[in-house]
C-alpha cells in the first residue's frame, strides 16, 4: 500500500516535475519522462494531477492497468494530452466542467455537459453542424458509419441541423467530412452532337454505365437522352458528371482507325508461334461471350503466325482484339540476360610412408632350420623378389618403390642369411580450378559441356569357326563422357535477384586405378539444386572436405613387440589424403546491349592478350609462320550499345 501511495511522487522527482503550487496544462513546464509498466489508472491520475495542477474528479467505476512508455522528453502539456490518449485506448473520458475535469466511462460521457465546440484532441464536446444545401437526415446514414459506437449522431430535420458528441478530433474530422459533402448543385442540360457514332448506340451504352455506378452506390445517376433528328446525346446532371460523360461521349465518337476486325501484329522479340498458340488458346472460345456482350456479331476468333516475318495476323471483333493486342504488348518485350560463373575449386593434398624389414633363413642342409618373414600388404620384401626371379631372368619391374637395402650370408656349408629394408616417402598435390561460363535469356535452359569421351570396353566374345580353326573375336566399346558440364535455368526476380535451376558434373579419370577395379575408374561430382542469388554475387553451392588417415602395421609375433629391436620384425605403411572441393556460382544480369557489351568485350580481350604474349615469341623452325590472334574490336563496338539500349527501352 506504501508503494503505491509513494508511486506518483517518486515519477515526479526523478523527472524533475514536482511543482509546489497548481498550474495549468497550457503554462510552460520542464521536460518530463513518465514511464508506467501495469500501473493502477488511479496512481496516474494523481501524477498527471501533480504536474499540471488539474483537478480530477474520478467515477468510483474506473479501474484498469496502465501501460505508458515515452522514449524522449515531453512537455506538461503533451504529457495531459498523453493522458487522455490512455483514457480513450481504456475506455474513459475526461470532461472538462470548468475547475474540475471529470473522469467517467465513455459510453456515458455524452450525457454531461461539455459546452459547444470546449475543447481539442481527445477530449469530449458536442457540436451542432448547420447545413444549406442538403438534408440533415440523409448523411446520418452516411457518416453513422464513420463514428464510434459511444458517439452520438443526429439530425434535427427542422433546422436541418446535425447534433454531434465525441471527442473533439473526431468531430473537427466529421465537420471536414461535412463541409465537403454541403455543396449546391448546379442542375443543367448539355446537348452534345455526334459525328462519326450513333447517338442511340452511344445512350444505350452509357445508360448500362450510369445504372451500374447507381447500383454500386456510387454518384446521383444521370439523365442521358438521345435525339436521332440531329445525332445528339442530351445529358442532365451536375457538373462534375456533365463532365465525366463529355469525356465519354468524345472517345466513342472517335472515327474508327481500321476498316475491318482483322489485324497485322509485328513481333520484336517474341516467338510468333509460340505466342500464337497460346494466344489462341486464351481467346478462342471468347467469341460467344463478346457478341452476348458487346451487341456485336459473333464470329470466329483466329490467329495464325507468319515465320518469315515473325507477325501474327489476328481477326477478332473489335473488343477482344483490343484485348489481344493489350497482351501482346506485355509478352512481346526484350527480355533480360544472365551470365552464370561457375567456379569449381579442388585442392588434394596426398602423403604416403612405407617402412619393413623381411629375413630369410636358410640352414637346412646343417640340420638348422628354415625362416621367412613376409609382409606383402604392407611392403614388398624378399619373397616378392624372390618369386620373380625363379625364372633365372632380373626384371627390375619387381623391384619396391623408393629406397632398398640388403645385407646377408650366403654359404654353402652352414646357415645363410638374408635382411631386406625398403622405405618409401611420396607427397602429392593438386590444385584444379575450372570457371564454366554460360549466357542465356531470361527463363531459358542453356547447358555448357566442356569435355572427352573415353572408350571403355564394356564386353568382349571370341567364337571358333567350324573351318580350319578360324577365330573371331570383337569387343563392345561404350564412350564415357568426362569433363566439365553446367546445365541451368535462370529466372530473374523483379530486383537484383536471380533464381538458379542448376546441374553442375565435374568428371575425370583417376589417376590410379583401385584394386577392386579391372578397368579405368573415373571421378564424378555432381550438384544439382535450386538457388536465389543477388546480382554479381558469389554463392557457395556446395562441396566436400574430406581428410583420410590410414595407418597399417604387420609384424612377427612376440619378435615385433620386443622394446628397441621390434622395429626389425615389423612393417608399417601410412597414408594420408586431404581433400577440399568447392563450388561456387556467380550471376550476372544483363539487362541492356551496354552491360552485354562489356562482358563480351572484358572476355574478348583477355583471350587476345593470352595471344598477343604467345604471339611474342616466334614459331619453332618456321620463322615466317605467324602464331593465330584474334582481330581487336573496333573502335565503335561500345558507341553504338546505348542507341541498341535506347531502342530496347522504348520498345519495352
Amino acid at each position: 500500500m506504501l508503494k503505491r501511495l509513494i508511486f506518483p511522487v517518486a515519477v515526479g522527482l526523478v523527472f524533475g516535475v514536482w511543482h509546489n503550487g497548481p498550474a495549468r496544462a497550457q503554462q510552460a513546464g520542464p521536460q518530463i519522462m513518465p514511464n508506467y509498466r501495469g500501473a493502477d489508472i488511479r496512481q496516474v491520475i494523481e501524477a498527471v494531477g501533480e504536474v499540471t495542477g488539474i483537478n480530477f474528479l474520478v467515477d468510483p467505476r474506473i479501474q484498469a492497468d496502465v501501460t505508458l512508455l515515452s522514449f524522449s522528453p515531453m512537455s506538461p502539456e503533451a504529457f495531459y494530452e498523453a493522458f487522455l490518449a490512455t483514457l480513450q485506448v481504456h475506455g474513459y473520458a475526461a470532461i472538462d466542467s470548468g475547475g474540475v475535469v471529470k473522469i467517467v466511462q465513455e459510453a456515458n460521457a455524452r450525457a454531461y455537459p461539455t459546452g459547444p465546440g470546449n475543447g481539442d484532441g481527445d477530449a469530449f464536446v458536442t457540436q451542432t453542424i448547420r447545413l444549406e444545401n442538403i438534408g440533415a437526415a440523409q448523411l446520418v446514414p452516411i457518416l453513422r458509419p464513420l463514428m464510434p459506437q459511444t458517439a452520438h449522431l443526429a439530425a434535427h430535420q427542422t433546422s436541418n441541423m446535425l447534433i454531434m458528441a465525441d471527442r473533439a478530433g473526431n468531430i473537427q474530422r466529421m465537420i471536414n467530412i461535412v463541409a465537403r459533402m454541403d455543396q449546391a448543385g448546379e442542375e443543367e442540360i448539355e446537348v452534345i452532337p455526334l459525328e462519326n457514332a450513333s447517338a442511340s448506340e452511344v445512350v444505350r451504352m452509357l445508360t448500362a454505365l450510369n445504372q451500374a455506378a447507381a447500383a454500386a452506390g456510387g454518384a446521383p445517376a444521370a439523365q442521358i437522352a438521345a435525339d436521332d433528328r440531329t445525332n445528339s446525346v442530351l445529358v442532365s446532371g451536375s457538373m462534375n458528371n456533365r463532365l465525366r460523360y463529355r469525356a465519354l461521349v468524345a472517345h466513342l465518337d472517335s472515327p474508327s482507325q481500321t476498316g475491318g476486325d482483322t489485324r497485322v501484329r509485328y513481333l520484336n522479340y517474341a516467338d510468333a508461334e509460340e505466342l500464337a498458340t497460346s494466344l489462341q488458346t486464351q481467346f478462342g472460345g471468347a467469341t460467344a461471350a463478346a457478341g452476348a456482350e458487346g451487341g456485336e456479331a459473333a464470329g470466329p476468333i483466329t490467329i495464325w503466325a507468319d515465320v518469315g516475318t515473325n507477325s501474327l495476323v489476328i481477326n477478332a471483333p473489335s473488343r477482344v482484339l483490343q484485348d489481344i493486342l493489350a497482351v501482346i504488348d506485355k509478352l512481346d518485350i526484350p527480355r533480360a540476360q544472365v551470365k552464370v560463373d561457375a567456379i569449381i575449386v579442388e585442392v588434394r593434398d596426398d602423403s604416403a610412408g612405407q617402412l619393413g624389414i623381411t629375413w630369410a633363413l636358410q640352414g637346412a642342409e646343417s640340420d638348422q632350420g628354415v625362416g621367412i618373414t613376409n609382409f606383402g600388404s604392407t611392403t614388398p620384401g624378399i619373397a616378392q623378389l624372390a618369386a620373380s626371379g625363379q625364372d633365372g631372368s632380373a626384371n627390375p619391374a619387381v623391384l619396391p618403390d623408393g629406397v632398398t637395402f640388403a645385407i646377408g650370408r650366403i654359404s654353402d656349408n652352414g646357415t645363410s642369411w638374408a635382411a631386406l629394408l625398403t622405405a618409401l616417402r611420396s607427397d602429392a598435390a593438386t590444385n584444379i580450378i575450372a570457371t564454366p561460363s554460360i549466357v542465356t535469356l531470361d527463363n531459358e535452359e542453356a547447358e555448357i559441356n566442356v569435355g572427352q569421351e573415353v572408350p571403355v570396353v564394356s564386353g568382349q566374345f571370341t567364337s571358333t569357326g567350324a573351318n580350319a580353326g578360324v577365330v573371331n573375336p570383337f569387343q563392345t566399346i561404350n564412350r564415357q563422357n568426362v569433363g566439365t558440364r553446367l546445365a541451368l535455368t535462370p529466372q530473374i526476380n523483379e530486383g537484383s535477384g536471380v533464381k538458379l535451376t542448376i546441374e553442375q558434373e565435374q568428371s575425370s579419370i583417376a589417376a590410379a586405378a583401385s584394386a577392386l577395379a579391372s578397368d579405368l575408374v573415373f571421378n564424378n561430382r555432381t550438384i544439382t539444386t535450386s538457388v536465389f542469388v543477388e546480382d554479381q554475387q558469389i554463392l557457395v553451392l556446395g562441396g566436400l572436405i574430406d581428410e583420410q588417415l590410414t595407418e597399417s602395421e604387420q609384424r612377427v609375433p612376440f619378435l615385433g613387440r620386443i622394446p628397441g629391436l621390434g622395429w626389425l620384425f615389423r612393417a608399417r605403411t601410412t597414408d594420408r589424403v586431404k581433400t577440399n572441393l568447392m563450388v561456387f556460382i556467380r550471376p550476372t544480369i544483363l539487362r541492356d546491349s551496354i552491360q552485354a557489351s562489356f562482358e563480351t568485350n572484358s572476355k574478348y580481350n583477355y583471350i587476345r592478350d593470352l595471344q598477343l604474349n604467345q604471339a611474342e615469341e616466334p614459331v619453332q623452325l618456321m620463322r615466317d609462320a605467324e602464331r593465330p590472334l584474334l582481330p581487336p574490336l573496333p573502335e565503335d563496338a561500345t558507341q553504338t550499345a546505348p542507341e541498341s539500349s535506347d531502342e530496347a527501352t522504348d520498345g519495352r
